[in-house]
């Protein structure tokens, strides 16, 4: 698929808002995403209160590369690196012992949800905000997942602080990542295929 040009106004833009505590609603490799810095956990608790999302649900934050997994992550075991590098689609791997993120984006059970974003904007975005970005879908709490951007409510739209221009005529499958869960021993399990 040809992929439209990121304008460097809206990458700053949306770095700025990330940058200033806000909320950004974004493309990414699967669906439209609310964000904010993974580190904030004011940024993080607007993120919540925006979609009526239970505190005790997860969120999953992105990276652009594999080598920033042990800086958010106690033990990284050597077979994730192998399956980031042969998933065929967006993979969110649940490691154990999450640390350096905002306390509110960790789970109850100290998991957090990493993937490895392979999107033009998004990686861009990350390669220059140099932190994780939380990535959760754009949809109040119990709504179906949006396709396309046009599939996301005004209410969500006027609820976040910067709203990206680029990806927005563009459909996707409008699926989600698949979800495995690793342990720091190395023994995975699907958690959504």
């Amino acid at each position: 698929m040809q992929r439209a040009f990121v304008d460097r106004e809206d990458l700053n833009k949306a770095l700025e808002t990330l940058k200033n505590g806000g909320l950004i609603l974004y493309p990414t490799d699967t669906i439209w995403g609310i964000g904010c810095d993974a580190t904030n956990q004011a940024a993080v608790e607007k993120i919540f209160a925006l979609k009526g999302r239970d505190k005790s649900k997860s969120l999953i934050v992105l990276l652009h590369n594999d080598n920033q997994i042990a800086s958010y992550v106690q033990t990284v075991p050597e077979v994730a690196y192998e399956l980031i590098e042969y998933a065929e689609k967006p993979l969110t791997i649940v490691y154990s012992n999450a640390k350096n993120l905002a306390e509110n984006a960790i789970a109850e059970d100290g998991s957090i949800g990493i993937r490895i974003v392979r999107h033009p904007f998004c990686e861009q975005l990350l390669q220059r905000f140099r932190k994780p970005i939380i990535s959760t879908s754009a949809n109040i709490s119990g709504d179906a997942s949006p396709k396309s951007f046009d599939d996301i409510s005004a209410q969500l739209i006027h609820g976040v602080d910067y709203v990206v221009a680029y990806g927005q005529h563009e459909k996707s499958d409008g699926k989600s990542s698949t979800v495995m869960k690793i342990d720091p021993s190395g023994k995975f399990e699907f958690l959504r295929k």
